[in-house]
């Protein structure tokens, strides 16, 4: 399968549709894995916090893929900020992996309390030095906080991981990452619970309508409205069904009026779990 690629501003190059990890661990989580690589995924998106990098780990070295062909990407938690706790743990978890290096690595989140995140993206620059990371990006940045990482290192990210899907649109963050050729990717690009629906976003009325115009599910409507919107999704599913059909969307176009429609459904209030960078607190 051919998927597209985003090219980012040093030229590495991400499929435009990756795989979300978080949750999966153990034996199972290795033949989710497993079969996600088989079915033609190849962005891999994990976190130091998932506390899963040995099921990620075997899963690569099970797959027939080669480690070339793959793109691994991690995060890097709140309480290792600090510079040189944040290059050691960089290189525990490609221990923990078994690679030799991560194509994209991030900070999970900006902890603005603890205001450890400027040291935190020096090391992560270093680390690109040393060729552990081949690129380097953040987590839940708000554009004050990149505006700071540029003022103090020269530097911006390559890609800056929002929440982000029908009722959270992220309208000014994205135009900010636009502008500064900052590529967005999305977590929970299909919306969750706690968001106090009835229903899932992708069985609200719009969606189910676009659905039938053009003879896809829910969930392949909001992520065609995500890559036309420049963004990149990280999905997870764990059945072999639903991975096929999050990656089956290049052969249908939205037009511009259906992407501002469901950009419309924006809601106040709609994070999936509150978490609010201005406040949140990862550890």
């Amino acid at each position: 399968m051919n998927i597209p690629t985003f090219t980012l501003r040093d030229g590495l190059q991400l499929p435009v549709i990756g795989f979300g990890t978080s949750g999966i661990k153990g034996k199972a989580g290795i033949q989710t894995l497993t079969a996600a690589i088989n079915n033609g995924y190849r962005l891999i998106d994990t976190a130091y916090n998932y506390e899963s990098e040995g099921t990620i780990g075997q899963a690569i070295q099970q797959s027939s893929i080669n480690r070339n062909d793959l793109v691994i990407s991690s995060k890097l938690p709140g309480r290792y900020q600090s510079y040189q706790a944040a290059l050691t743990t960089i290189e525990e978890s490609l221990y923990r992996l078994h690679l030799d290096y991560f194509d994209l690595y991030l900070i999970h989140w900006p902890n603005p309390m603890r205001d450890e995140y400027v040291s935190a993206w020096q090391a992560l620059l270093e680390a690109k030095k040393r060729g552990l990371v081949q690129a380097c990006g953040v987590s839940n940045f708000l554009p004050e906080y990149l505006d700071r990482l540029q003022k103090e290192t020269g530097e911006l990210p390559e890609v800056n991981q929002v929440e982000l899907h029908p009722l959270f649109s992220q309208k000014e963050q994205r135009q900010y990452d636009q502008k500064h050729q900052i590529l967005t990717e999305a977590w929970s690009p299909l919306g969750g619970i706690g968001m106090g629906l009835s229903q899932p976003i992708r069985q609200l009325p719009l969606i189910k309508q676009l659905g039938q115009k053009y003879h896809k599910d829910g969930s392949q409507i909001i992520l065609r409205w995500e890559y036309q919107l420049g963004v990149l999704p990280l999905p997870l599913a764990h059945s072999s069904q639903h991975q096929l059909a999050n990656l089956d969307i290049f052969d249908f176009n939205l037009t511009s009026a259906e992407v501002a429609q469901i950009t419309t459904l924006d809601q106040n209030n709609a994070r999936v779990s509150g978490q609010d960078p201005k406040t949140h607190l990862e550890l």
